[in-house]
Protein backbone atom coordinates (compact mmCIF):
# COMPACT_ATOMS: atom_id res chain seq x y z
CA UNK A 1 0.00 0.00 0.00
CA UNK A 2 1.96 3.22 -0.94
CA UNK A 3 0.63 7.02 -1.63
CA UNK A 4 1.62 7.46 -5.67
CA UNK A 5 1.64 11.16 -7.46
CA UNK A 6 -0.82 11.38 -10.53
CA UNK A 7 0.41 14.91 -10.99
CA UNK A 8 1.28 14.00 -14.46
CA UNK A 9 -0.53 11.31 -15.27
CA UNK A 10 -3.45 10.24 -18.01
CA UNK A 11 -5.60 13.28 -18.42
CA UNK A 12 -4.11 16.22 -16.07
CA UNK A 13 -3.02 18.89 -17.87
CA UNK A 14 -0.05 20.84 -17.44
CA UNK A 15 -0.30 23.18 -14.12
CA UNK A 16 -3.22 21.48 -13.32
CA UNK A 17 -1.96 21.22 -9.02
CA UNK A 18 -0.90 18.53 -7.16
CA UNK A 19 -2.79 14.99 -7.17
CA UNK A 20 -2.07 12.20 -5.32
CA UNK A 21 -3.84 8.73 -4.31
CA UNK A 22 -3.16 5.54 -2.01
CA UNK A 23 -2.77 2.62 -4.16
CA UNK A 24 -4.60 -0.30 -2.12
CA UNK A 25 -3.46 -3.65 -4.06
CA UNK A 26 -4.27 -7.36 -3.67
CA UNK A 27 -2.00 -10.57 -3.37
CA UNK A 28 -0.69 -11.63 -5.84
CA UNK A 29 0.35 -10.48 -9.61
CA UNK A 30 -2.90 -9.75 -11.50
CA UNK A 31 -4.05 -8.50 -13.52
CA UNK A 32 -7.07 -7.37 -11.06
CA UNK A 33 -10.43 -5.58 -11.76
CA UNK A 34 -10.15 -1.84 -11.04
CA UNK A 35 -11.97 0.12 -8.26
CA UNK A 36 -11.49 4.15 -7.94
CA UNK A 37 -12.66 5.16 -4.71
CA UNK A 38 -13.76 8.86 -3.93
CA UNK A 39 -13.03 9.97 -0.21
CA UNK A 40 -16.07 11.33 2.42
CA UNK A 41 -15.68 15.49 3.32
CA UNK A 42 -13.00 14.61 5.77
CA UNK A 43 -10.58 13.57 3.16
CA UNK A 44 -8.39 10.56 2.74
CA UNK A 45 -8.27 9.66 6.09
CA UNK A 46 -7.45 6.84 8.09
CA UNK A 47 -10.68 5.71 7.96
CA UNK A 48 -10.53 5.96 3.81
CA UNK A 49 -7.68 4.07 3.57
CA UNK A 50 -8.86 0.80 5.89
CA UNK A 51 -12.03 1.24 3.43
CA UNK A 52 -9.39 0.82 0.06
CA UNK A 53 -7.76 -1.98 2.12
CA UNK A 54 -10.56 -3.16 2.22
CA UNK A 55 -11.75 -3.59 -1.43
CA UNK A 56 -7.60 -4.60 -1.96
CA UNK A 57 -8.33 -7.91 0.42
CA UNK A 58 -11.43 -8.63 -1.61
CA UNK A 59 -9.09 -8.12 -5.17
CA UNK A 60 -9.45 -5.74 -6.69
CA UNK A 61 -6.69 -2.80 -7.56
CA UNK A 62 -8.08 0.21 -5.23
CA UNK A 63 -6.73 3.61 -6.22
CA UNK A 64 -8.54 6.01 -3.28
CA UNK A 65 -7.67 9.34 -5.19
CA UNK A 66 -7.50 12.63 -3.10
CA UNK A 67 -9.37 15.49 -3.97
CA UNK A 68 -8.19 17.64 -1.60
CA UNK A 69 -4.22 17.07 -2.37
CA UNK A 70 -3.68 20.81 -3.76
CA UNK A 71 -4.30 22.24 0.06
CA UNK A 72 -5.96 20.29 2.25
CA UNK A 73 -9.73 20.04 3.44
CA UNK A 74 -9.77 23.66 5.08
CA UNK A 75 -8.60 25.06 1.25
CA UNK A 76 -10.18 22.29 -1.32
CA UNK A 77 -13.88 21.46 0.10
CA UNK A 78 -15.49 24.42 -0.85
CA UNK A 79 -14.22 24.54 -4.35
CA UNK A 80 -14.83 20.31 -4.51
CA UNK A 81 -18.10 20.97 -3.61
CA UNK A 82 -18.78 23.80 -6.03
CA UNK A 83 -17.73 21.23 -8.76
CA UNK A 84 -19.97 18.65 -7.67
CA UNK A 85 -22.90 21.09 -7.84
CA UNK A 86 -21.74 22.47 -11.18
CA UNK A 87 -20.50 19.07 -12.76
CA UNK A 88 -17.59 20.74 -13.97
CA UNK A 89 -13.78 22.00 -12.44
CA UNK A 90 -10.98 20.42 -10.78
CA UNK A 91 -12.35 17.56 -9.21
CA UNK A 92 -13.46 16.27 -12.60
CA UNK A 93 -10.30 16.54 -14.05
CA UNK A 94 -9.05 14.57 -10.96
CA UNK A 95 -11.48 11.63 -11.30
CA UNK A 96 -10.55 11.14 -14.91
CA UNK A 97 -6.82 11.38 -14.53
CA UNK A 98 -6.93 9.06 -11.41
CA UNK A 99 -9.26 6.71 -13.93
CA UNK A 100 -6.84 7.18 -16.69
CA UNK A 101 -3.46 6.01 -14.40
CA UNK A 102 -6.00 2.83 -13.62
CA UNK A 103 -6.25 2.15 -17.41
CA UNK A 104 -3.18 2.95 -18.27
CA UNK A 105 -1.09 1.20 -15.42
CA UNK A 106 -1.48 -2.19 -17.45
CA UNK A 107 -2.12 -4.12 -14.09
CA UNK A 108 -6.11 -4.49 -14.67
CA UNK A 109 -8.17 -6.54 -16.34
CA UNK A 110 -9.78 -4.48 -18.43
CA UNK A 111 -12.43 -3.52 -16.02
CA UNK A 112 -12.89 -0.37 -13.74
CA UNK A 113 -15.38 0.09 -11.02
CA UNK A 114 -16.00 3.60 -8.59
CA UNK A 115 -17.39 3.93 -5.62
CA UNK A 116 -17.72 6.76 -3.33
CA UNK A 117 -18.76 7.92 0.07
CA UNK A 118 -20.91 10.94 1.64
CA UNK A 119 -19.49 13.80 -1.07
CA UNK A 120 -17.47 10.78 -2.74
CA UNK A 121 -21.12 9.10 -3.50
CA UNK A 122 -22.20 11.88 -5.35
CA UNK A 123 -19.34 12.67 -7.73
CA UNK A 124 -19.29 8.64 -8.00
CA UNK A 125 -22.84 9.61 -9.57
CA UNK A 126 -21.61 11.98 -11.89
CA UNK A 127 -18.96 10.13 -13.31
CA UNK A 128 -21.00 6.73 -13.49
CA UNK A 129 -22.09 6.99 -17.21
CA UNK A 130 -17.95 8.15 -18.04
CA UNK A 131 -16.39 4.72 -18.82
CA UNK A 132 -16.81 2.98 -15.54
CA UNK A 133 -18.54 -0.95 -15.72
CA UNK A 134 -20.14 -0.33 -11.67
CA UNK A 135 -20.58 2.23 -9.10
CA UNK A 136 -21.11 1.81 -5.55
CA UNK A 137 -22.57 5.33 -3.75
CA UNK A 138 -22.94 4.56 -0.23
CA UNK A 139 -24.82 7.73 1.47
CA UNK A 140 -24.42 10.59 -1.26
CA UNK A 141 -26.38 13.41 -2.66
CA UNK A 142 -27.83 13.40 -5.98
CA UNK A 143 -27.32 15.28 -8.73
CA UNK A 144 -29.27 18.29 -9.53
CA UNK A 145 -31.01 16.92 -12.46
CA UNK A 146 -30.71 12.82 -12.18
CA UNK A 147 -32.82 11.58 -15.01
CA UNK A 148 -30.18 14.13 -17.11
CA UNK A 149 -26.94 13.39 -15.28
CA UNK A 150 -27.82 9.36 -14.33
CA UNK A 151 -28.58 9.03 -18.39
CA UNK A 152 -26.21 6.18 -19.65
CA UNK A 153 -24.68 5.05 -15.83
CA UNK A 154 -23.30 1.98 -15.41
CA UNK A 155 -24.74 -0.28 -13.32
CA UNK A 156 -24.93 0.84 -9.67
CA UNK A 157 -25.40 -0.36 -6.16
CA UNK A 158 -26.92 2.04 -3.41
CA UNK A 159 -26.46 1.54 0.41
CA UNK A 160 -28.62 4.43 2.38
CA UNK A 161 -29.42 4.94 6.05
CA UNK A 162 -33.37 5.78 7.23
CA UNK A 163 -31.56 7.48 10.06
CA UNK A 164 -29.90 10.08 7.92
CA UNK A 165 -31.51 13.24 8.45
CA UNK A 166 -28.92 15.19 5.73
CA UNK A 167 -30.92 12.88 2.62
CA UNK A 168 -34.52 12.26 3.26
CA UNK A 169 -35.91 10.08 0.60
CA UNK A 170 -32.81 10.35 -1.30
CA UNK A 171 -33.02 6.35 -1.58
CA UNK A 172 -36.81 6.10 -2.75
CA UNK A 173 -35.98 8.94 -5.11
CA UNK A 174 -32.10 7.48 -6.57
CA UNK A 175 -34.04 4.08 -7.23
CA UNK A 176 -37.43 5.36 -8.86
CA UNK A 177 -35.29 7.45 -11.42
CA UNK A 178 -32.85 4.85 -12.09
CA UNK A 179 -35.83 2.61 -13.10
CA UNK A 180 -36.90 5.06 -15.04
CA UNK A 181 -34.12 5.14 -17.18
CA UNK A 182 -33.67 1.62 -17.56
CA UNK A 183 -30.49 1.09 -15.40
CA UNK A 184 -29.48 -1.67 -13.52
CA UNK A 185 -30.09 -1.08 -10.03
CA UNK A 186 -29.88 -2.54 -6.39
CA UNK A 187 -30.66 0.28 -3.97
CA UNK A 188 -31.35 -0.24 -0.25
CA UNK A 189 -32.41 1.85 2.47
CA UNK A 190 -31.16 0.12 5.99
CA UNK A 191 -34.06 0.89 8.35
CA UNK A 192 -31.79 1.73 12.04
CA UNK A 193 -28.68 3.34 9.94
CA UNK A 194 -27.63 7.05 9.54
CA UNK A 195 -24.94 8.84 7.24
CA UNK A 196 -21.67 7.59 7.24
CA UNK A 197 -22.57 4.18 8.73
CA UNK A 198 -19.79 2.03 6.99
CA UNK A 199 -17.41 3.88 8.75
CA UNK A 200 -15.43 1.78 11.38
CA UNK A 201 -15.07 5.01 13.61
CA UNK A 202 -16.09 8.32 14.38
CA UNK A 203 -14.80 10.83 12.58
CA UNK A 204 -14.80 15.00 12.26
CA UNK A 205 -14.07 17.38 14.75
CA UNK A 206 -14.78 15.84 18.57
CA UNK A 207 -16.35 19.10 19.58
CA UNK A 208 -18.76 18.47 17.15
CA UNK A 209 -19.50 14.20 17.00
CA UNK A 210 -22.32 14.86 19.59
CA UNK A 211 -24.22 16.66 17.13
CA UNK A 212 -23.05 14.24 14.54
CA UNK A 213 -25.18 12.11 16.13
CA UNK A 214 -28.34 13.64 16.88
CA UNK A 215 -28.19 14.02 12.79
CA UNK A 216 -27.72 10.59 12.53
CA UNK A 217 -24.20 10.73 11.70
CA UNK A 218 -22.58 7.86 13.36
CA UNK A 219 -21.15 4.03 12.10
CA UNK A 220 -23.68 1.57 12.38
CA UNK A 221 -21.95 -2.04 12.94
CA UNK A 222 -25.16 -3.99 12.05
CA UNK A 223 -25.82 -2.47 8.86
CA UNK A 224 -22.68 -2.26 7.98
CA UNK A 225 -21.21 -6.15 6.89
CA UNK A 226 -24.48 -6.17 5.02
CA UNK A 227 -23.76 -2.69 2.71
CA UNK A 228 -20.76 -4.20 2.24
CA UNK A 229 -21.35 -7.56 0.99
CA UNK A 230 -23.98 -6.20 -1.33
CA UNK A 231 -21.09 -3.95 -2.71
CA UNK A 232 -18.30 -7.09 -2.67
CA UNK A 233 -21.34 -9.15 -4.82
CA UNK A 234 -22.13 -5.82 -7.30
CA UNK A 235 -18.27 -5.42 -7.79
CA UNK A 236 -18.16 -9.15 -8.68
CA UNK A 237 -20.85 -9.85 -10.61
CA UNK A 238 -19.57 -6.84 -13.21
CA UNK A 239 -15.44 -6.31 -12.55
CA UNK A 240 -14.31 -9.66 -12.25
CA UNK A 241 -16.25 -11.66 -15.01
Amino acid sequence: MTIIDLSGAGTAPKNAGNLRGYLAEPAGTGPFPAVLMIHEAFGLNDIALRQADRLAAAGYLTLAVDLFSDGGSRRCLVSAMRSMLSGSGKAFTDLATAQAWLQGSGRTNGKIGVIGFCMGAGFALLVARNGFDAAAVNYGRLPRHPEEALLGACPVVGNFGRKDRTLPGAAAKLEATLESLGIEHDVKEFENAGHAFMNDAEEGPRPLRPLFRVMGIKPDPEAAPEAWQRIEDHFARHLKN
